[in-house]
């Protein structure tokens, strides 16, 4: 019995709603049920409104907009509540074609992936500008570098997660969950593949940003932050060691001058490269405690998923319990 799940993180997304989930499907090859569920991120027209008039299953509401990233998180955590055994994410704009979705489980059903993100081939894309190809294309490569995985469209929101990835996860970013999620897939040794999709015409401009910079400053703070938190020691110890070789160059000046008798002159050298030297060990130092930080990180982690799991089975448990009582009754 395989329960696929699929999720929508909405915000005042009354005007289009409606074409997007008529195109979802009811069925899909390999899964037993197909349930629909809408996360409405604190809309204010009428989203929940439209989504239990198209025959939503299940509609999830914030009191206040909490950004796109905890509404995702708020459809993980309310899926696995519900018993998914898979779940799909797709945006609320119609970007994605449900049609895809079968291709988009295939690789979780045979069991080759934990999580699998489509692939917009965005160079292909008219919509696109040559500079937000170009920025793609980059930002892309460098998620791929810091997380060790083969993603080709690092911000594709269209993604299936197996119940065992969606256990795992933890989205913290209050801007958006597509790049954090994929660094910390690879750092928890997940199984990520890509699959092409193909993207409807664009309705609207983006509502994730105002403009192609903020975007960019954006994404660069979620690299940073997110491999930060992974590969704590690493960081610290690479920016330790380039201010301690800055700093040993005028140390260095200082004792070139002193061996040749001149050292009463370049004093100020020796306390600037002094300076640096200690800020250089003071930051590795930094490094190594930030490291059992995020040890001890992956231990709560660890606590939290198995606490998660408790819970589902249990739920579960009890909901077929009340299934077969009804089938009984019938």
């Amino acid at each position: 019995m395989t329960r696929l799940i699929i999720q929508i993180p909405c915000y005042n997304e009354e005007a289009i709603l409606g074409a997007t989930l008529s195109g979802l499907p009811r069925e899909v090859p390999g899964t037993t049920s197909v349930q629909w569920l809408v996360i409405d991120d604190g809309s204010t027209d009428g989203t929940s409104e439209v989504a239990r008039r198209m025959g939503v299953d299940h509609v999830v509401r914030h009191a206040r907009n909490r950004g796109l990233a905890q509404a995702f998180q708020t459809g993980i955590d309310a899926s696995l509540r519900l018993g998914a055994d898979i779940i799909v994410n797709t945006d609320a704009d119609n970007q994605y074609s449900g049609a895809e979705i079968p291709r988009l489980i295939q690789p979780i059903l045979e069991g080759r992936a934990d999580v699998v993100i489509g692939d917009r081939r965005t160079q292909d894309l008219e919509h696109f500008s040559p500079v937000t190809k170009v920025l793609q294309r980059f930002g892309s490569f460098m998620v791929r570098r810091l997380s060790d995985t083969d993603v080709p469209d690092a911000v594709s929101g269209f993604r299936a997660i197996s119940r065992r990835a969606a256990t795992e996860l933890n989205i913290i970013s209050s801007f958006s969950y597509t790049i954090e999620m994929v660094i910390q897939l690879g750092k928890k040794r997940l199984a990520v593949v890509s699959v092409p999709v193909s993207a409807n015409p664009r309705t609207r401009k983006s509502r994730l940003f105002r403009s192609v910079r903020q975007f960019v400053a954006q994404s660069a703070a979620t690299m940073v932050r997110t491999y930060t938190m992974y590969e704590p020691l690493r960081v610290f110890t690479y920016i330790g060691l380039m201010v301690a070789v800055v700093g040993a160059a005028p140390a260095l000046r200082f004792l070139y001058y002193y061996l040749a008798g001149e050292g009463a002159g370049h004093v100020q050298s020796l306390v600037l490269g002094g300076v640096l030297l200690v800020v250089g060990l003071i930051t590795v130092l930094i490094g190594v405690v930030a490291d059992l930080i995020a040890a001890n990180r992956r231990l709560l982690e660890m606590v939290l998923e198995r606490q998660r799991s408790v819970t589902e089975s249990g739920d579960l448990a009890r909901e077929r319990e009340a299934e077969r009582s009804t089938t009984r009754a019938g």
